[in-house]
């Protein structure tokens, strides 16, 4: 079991956490957002918290899913920051949404790295990489950076509007966007005969597809699993489970892989955590790994 944490990621730090809050710099500014699984106390006064940050999330009394955000002077609503690995750099724009989210999950970047390197070790001239649940395309601009042909699918066509935009600015072109459902995607992908080298699933606990289904973690995993074992190549290939649901083991992740995708090399599972700078050990997601 491994424990991952972001060790070069220079646009982000976590400068503190706690009471259910988190403090985090991106690039050059500083934003105050909740945090669920903060449970303890931090380590800066309230003050600090107050001082430093330029922009920070209220979340609404009958809604904490959603709120909204009190900006100080200067500080803008999008701005972009920079992710650099080997001879890889990719731009992320940012953004202040009314769900807290911002369009990054930083804790993610280990696993940039883990897609990167598996592009670069499989024996294919131009690997065909799929990513499921792609929300805001870290991941596919990565695997594009490494030479893949990449097909992004969300259920969300402004989220994909938004991976396209850093896919832009990122230099890069020729990624496959589409809108729809992702179990409705494998499903005809498997009908197709389709197959991928890479296979990278970030499932929420719980969402909706651009025709209202119903995705509930707990009742849709076996299935998407299923399909994803016919759909990844039986050498040459590699696949990335990440799963961030509220009581999840990683010992979830690794059953999952290792119940429909039996005997991978080099198999690896584990927590996602980032520390913030009194080292706190905030954890962000649980994931599974392997190769083919």
């Amino acid at each position: 079991m491994l424990l991952l944490n972001p060790l070069h990621f220079t646009d982000y730090e976590l400068i503190d956490s706690g009471n259910f809050e988190k403090l985090e710099r991106f690039g050059k500014y500083i934003l105050r957002r909740p945090e669920p699984q903060a449970v303890w106390l931090p380590s800066l006064p309230e003050s600090e918290w107050k001082l430093k940050a330029n922009a920070s999330f209220i979340k609404e009394k009958n809604n904490p899913e959603k709120g909204e955000w009190h900006l100080q002077k200067g500080m803008p609503e999008q701005w972009f920051i920079s992710y650099r690995y080997k001879n890889m750099q990719i731009q992320m724009r940012l953004g202040l949404t009314a769900f807290r989210h911002i369009g990054i999950f930083p804790e993610q970047s280990v696993n940039w790295d883990y897609i990167y390197d598996a592009i670069h070790s499989l024996s294919v001239a131009q690997p065909r990489v799929l990513n499921l649940f792609a929300y805001t395309g870290g991941a596919s601009l990565v695997a594009r950076a490494a030479g893949a042909a990449v097909t992004h699918v969300d259920s969300v066509k402004p989220v994909i509007t938004w991976s396209r935009e850093n896919m832009e600015a990122s230099g890069l072109e020729g990624i496959r966007w589409v809108v729809e459902d992702a179990l409705k995607f494998v499903r005809r992908e498997v009908k197709r005969g389709n197959t991928y080298h890479g296979i990278i699933l970030d499932p929420p606990a719980y969402g909706r597809g651009p025709d209202g289904e119903k995705w509930v973690l707990e009742d849709s995993i076996g299935e998407m699993m299923q399909l994803c074992s016919q759909l990844l190549e039986t050498a040459h290939a590699f696949i990335l489970l990440n799963l961030y649901s509220m009581g999840f083991s990683s010992l979830i992740a690794a059953n999952l892989v290792n119940a429909y995708l039996p005997g991978l090399k080099y198999p690896e599972y584990g927590e996602l955590f980032i520390p913030d700078n009194t080292e706190k050990k905030l954890p962000l997601g649980v994931f599974c790994r392997g190769k083919r």
